[in-house]
């Protein structure tokens, strides 16, 4: 699974990063995002919200999530 690290990355580059992940991965394809930032967790949770694409998020240890996506087909 393909990871993007977005250590010390603010708004909006997580995000950024991710919508450019999401244009060339496969329909039920998978990438995970790493952050350190509870105010980009809050941001993709949001920009996910009202989307069909799957998010599981895992805070592995504190103040670090483990964000996978995976893009589901309209």
């Amino acid at each position: 699974m393909k990871k993007i690290n977005c250590f010390g990355d603010i708004c909006p580059v997580p995000i950024l990063k991710i919508q450019n992940e999401l244009k060339i991965t496969k329909n039920n394809g998978s990438f995970m995002v790493i952050i350190d930032h509870s105010c980009v967790l809050e941001s993709i949770k949001d920009y996910f919200k009202n989307t069909n694409h799957l998010i599981e998020i895992d805070e592995t240890i504190n103040g670090v999530w483990e964000i996978i996506i995976t893009k589901i087909d309209h």
